[in-house]
C-alpha cells in the first residue's frame, strides 16, 4: 500500500511538472527587431517573435474560434524636461482561423490572406513581421535620438463578448510578449554631390579656351608670314 501511495504521489508530481513545463513553453517571446530604411525615406519594421499557443487556444482555433493578434510599435523622443514625445505609433492586426471544409488554417491582415495546412506554419509566418511601414519621413528629425519599441500580443478585445469575458477571467487567454526596446536615430542625409558632368564640363570649357587661343596665335603668325612675304 505504501508503495502504491508513493507511486501515485510520484505520478501526480510528474503530471504537475509536465503541466508547468507546457505552461512555460506557451506564450509569445520577442527575439529581435530593427528599422529598415525605405526608398522614399521612411522606415519599415523587421521583427521576429516566437509564438506558442497553449492547449486551450489550440482547441479554440480548431473549433472555429478566430484569434486576433495585434502588433504594436512606438517611436518616442526622450525629453528630460517633460514626458517623452510620441513621434509615431502604429498597430497591425492579424486574424488566425481554421476552416474545416478545406482543413486549412488561415492568417489574414487587411486584404492579405494566406492559407496553411498546419498550425505551426501559420504561427511561423505570424511570428515574422516584414515590410510593415511604421515611420514616415516627416515624422522624424535628423540627428535626434529616439527610442523604438515593439511587441506582439493576443487581442481578445476584438473577439466576441462571450470570449472577452472568458479572457478576463482566464490566464490562458492572456498572451503577450514583452516590449522589445532599442535606440534609433535618423541619419542626416549626406550632402548632394555635384551634378554629373559639371567638372567635366568645366574642364571642357578650359580646353576649348586654350584651343581658341592657339588658333588665334596661329592666325596671327600666318598673317605676319604673309606680310613678310609681301
Amino acid at each position: 500500500m505504501r508503495c502504491c501511495g508513493k507511486l501515485e504521489a510520484l505520478l501526480v508530481g510528474l503530471a504537475l511538472w509536465l503541466a508547468a513545463g507546457a505552461a512555460l513553453a506557451s506564450g509569445i517571446v520577442a527575439e529581435s527587431a530593427r528599422l529598415v530604411a525605405d526608398e522614399d525615406g521612411g522606415f519599415s519594421l523587421v521583427a521576429d517573435f516566437r509564438v506558442d499557443l497553449n492547449r486551450r487556444l489550440e482547441d479554440a482555433v480548431n473549433k472555429g474560434v478566430v484569434l486576433y493578434f495585434t502588433a504594436d510599435f512606438e517611436l518616442k523622443r526622450s525629453r528630460w524636461y517633460w514626458f517623452d514625445q510620441v513621434a509615431a505609433r502604429r498597430g497591425k492586426t492579424f486574424q488566425l482561423s481554421y476552416h474545416a471544409l478545406t482543413r486549412q488554417y488561415r492568417l489574414s491582415s487587411g486584404a492579405l490572406h494566406q492559407s496553411f495546412f498546419s498550425l505551426e506554419d501559420a504561427l511561423r509566418v505570424l511570428s515574422r513581421l516584414r515590410h510593415w511601414r511604421v515611420v514616415d519621413k516627416d515624422e522624424v528629425d535628423s540627428d535626434v535620438d529616439y527610442v523604438a519599441s515593439a511587441r506582439l500580443r493576443l487581442d481578445p478585445s476584438q473577439m466576441a463578448k462571450t470570449f472577452q469575458v472568458s479572457a478576463l477571467s482566464n490566464r490562458d487567454w492572456s498572451l503577450s510578449s514583452e516590449w522589445l526596446v532599442w535606440n534609433f536615430s535618423f541619419p542626416e542625409a549626406p550632402p548632394e554631390d555635384a551634378a554629373p558632368g559639371e567638372e567635366e564640363d568645366g574642364d571642357g570649357d578650359g580646353d576649348g579656351k586654350e584651343e581658341e587661343e592657339k588658333e588665334e596665335e596661329e592666325e596671327e603668325e600666318e598673317k605676319k608670314e604673309e606680310e613678310d612675304a609681301r
